[in-house]
């Protein structure tokens, strides 16, 4: 499972930007296409939080939703799974978005700059 190491990282990303404070909520964007499965990173979160200023934090996720380009005629088209076919025919596409993991928001009990 390579969510657990995705978590750390998000945890320590999230411990250098808190300077120590105590954070409180932790709002993640997480693309459909990532191959990041949102259960698991929530899985994870708390194990990972255990004994940091995180502990107790919140987890929200945000889930996006994949977009693709045709490359051959333009349209874009929604995508569940990281391949398609668009109503052209071409399998030729361009993630537009859904293939991001972001550290979106972090709420703390002192003001971060």
């Amino acid at each position: 499972m390579h969510e657990l190491g995705i978590t750390q990282n998000i945890v320590a990303i999230a411990l250098e930007h808190s300077r120590g404070a105590k954070v409180r909520r932790v709002s993640l964007e997480i693309g459909k296409l990532s191959a990041i499965m949102p259960d698991a990173v929530r899985f994870c979160f708390d194990v990972c939080c255990q004994g940091t200023a995180l502990e107790g934090a919140s987890l929200e996720i945000l889930e996006i939703p994949g977009i693709g380009q045709c490359r051959q005629c333009g349209s874009e088209i929604p995508l569940d799974l990281p391949f398609g076919i668009c109503s052209c025919g071409s399998t030729d596409l361009h993630f537009i978005q859904g293939d991001e993991l972001k550290i979106k928001e972090l709420e703390t009990d002192e003001l971060c700059v």
